[in-house]
Parts: C-alpha cells; structure tokens; sequence
C-alpha cells in the first residue's frame, strides 16, 4: 500500500500513537566471517552493535529547474530536521534508536554526487555532524533529470553500508519528471523486488514552465511511476514556506517506520492506470529538442 499526505496532515503526535512498523523484511547481515571464527556471543554482540532502525538514503534533486534559493531551503530542510528535537525524539522510539542515513545530489543520469557518505545517527551530537556537513558542502546545479539514474545509484548503495537496517529506504526529492535515462518505472521495480521502499517529495512551489520541463500534476506522476514498497508515501510540496516543515514530517515518518493515526488518502495501485504518463518527461523533452 502507498499512502499521500498534505503538509500539516501528519502530527507528530499522531504518528507516535499508533500503528506497527512497515513490515518489511530486514536484509541480510553484511559482515564478513573473520577467519578466526569468534565465540557466538560475542559475534551476535557485534551485530546488534551494528544494526539500525533504518538505512535512509536521501536523494536530492539539483537539476536545473531548481533555483539557487530553492536549493538552499533544500539543503537548511535537510539539516534542521535532522536536529530538530521531533526527529530526535522519532529515532530514541525506534528498537535501536539510531539509523544510518547517506545523502547525495543528482541531475542526469550519470551526474550523481554523494555530499554524505553512510553516516551513523545515533542522538544529538551525530546528528549536529550530519548536518554540519549536509551545510558545508557548496551548492551547484546540473543538466537534466534522471529520477531512474538516482535510484539506479542509490540501491548498490546499500550493499556498501556497514550498517544493517530493519528497513531499507530511498528518498527521492524532485521537482519534475524523468527525461533522462531509462525509464523510472524500471528503476522503481528494480529496487522494489530487493525489498526497498521508495518515498516521494515533489516539489511543485512554482507554475509549470516550459524553459523548466514542468509538469501539472507532478504529485500524481511521483505517486504513479516514483515511489512504492509497504508503507510508501508522498508528501507534496505546494508552498515554498512549508519546504522545511515537508522534509522535517517526511524524515519522521521514514525514521519512525508508523503509519499516521489520521486516516490519509490511498495512492493508485501500481497495476491500474497511471494518472500521469511515466514517460511524459522522456516525451516532453523529444518533442522540443528531438533527442
């Protein structure tokens, strides 16, 4: 089931109350067998040393579309959320109390760039380094948008991390459709049948341009062609003044694992028609540019 949210829908009070962590199946353990085998307690100790709550990996759209002030908003969203008291509240209520969570930007299809290699987020000191570093990083901008080039990335990603999730999760920010690489519905499925959740926060502060590959109904193509996995969700961006509010309820949810107690608005099932092309931004871009 997939799940739409407004901004201002989600209390976090509400999302603390009630409701069961997504149930998904966690990965495998990643530790390699040391040729001295050691005693099984002190291997199992060392596991739980190593498991989180949630592996996160946030993807940043930094295409063109996006301008200088949006990009900064972005990137203030991201680090105050991850300081905020809520969110440290949300990982202290999880089963370990700390995630591992890696941030890269991405424009086209072969343009990904990690700002924050995998990081451990385990109360306020760890989470004042993340942020400090997700602030540092100077802000650029790219050519075109390859939402199946960020997913593509982002899955090997996991393989990499040291550390092993309840829960495997790819957070893709964006203000358009994919035009680039392959389609996005082949990069979502690809990384649902390895058992990781895809949510979803497009971004739709301004009128659809035609110098920007806008789209109406942005939301609809995200809910549609973008994300899935149990307990997947969208949370929409329609005012630039709820950019930071957006990104601090969507790494809640993600970080709690719990679905609201509110009752929210069932997405299209992936096997129905979807409301928007998948591949409206593969056409839009032939149409003009004819490549």
């Amino acid at each position: 089931m997939r799940m739409l949210f407004s901004i201002g829908a989600v209390l976090v009070a509400g999302m603390f109350a009630g409701g069961d962590v997504a149930g998904i199946a966690a990965p495998g353990p990643k530790f390699e067998s040391p040729k001295n085998q050691p005693q099984p307690q002190r291997l199992a100790i060392d596991r739980d040393a190593q498991t989180v709550d949630v592996e996160l990996v946030l993807a940043v759209d930094v295409s063109y579309s996006m301008d200088m002030d949006e990009l900064a908003i972005q990137r203030e969203g991201y680090a105050q959320a991850i300081q905020s008291k809520e969110f440290l509240q949300a990982l202290k209520l999880g089963p370990n109390g700390r995630i591992a969570v890696t941030y890269f930007e991405w424009a086209a299809s072969t343009d990904q760039k990690i700002i924050i290699p995998w990081r451990l987020i385990d109360g306020p000191e760890t989470a004042d380094a993340v942020a400090a570093e997700i602030l540092k990083t100077p802000i650029r901008r790219a050519s075109r948008t390859s939402i199946s080039g960020a997913i593509n990335f982002a899955m090997p990603l996991f393989d990499e991390d040291p550390y092993r999730g309840l829960r495997r999760v790819i957070d893709i920010s964006g203000d358009g459709p994919n035009n680039n690489g392959g389609p996005v519905t082949m990069a979502r499925d690809a990384a649902l049948e390895k058992g990781i959740v895809i949510n979803g926060l497009p971004i739709m502060v301004k009128e659809p341009s035609y110098s920007t590959m806008d789209i109406d109904n942005l939301d609809y193509y995200y809910e549609d062609c973008v994300v899935g996995g149990p307990g997947s969700f969208v949370i929409t961006i329609k005012d630039r003044d709820k950019f930071k509010e957006a990104i601090r309820t969507k790494l809640l949810m993600e970080v709690a694992g719990r679905m609201p107690e509110r009752p929210v608005m069932r997405v299209a099932d992936k096997d129905k028609e979807p409301r928007v092309s998948c591949m409206i931004g593969e056409k839009i871009w032939s149409d003009r540019w004819g490549r």
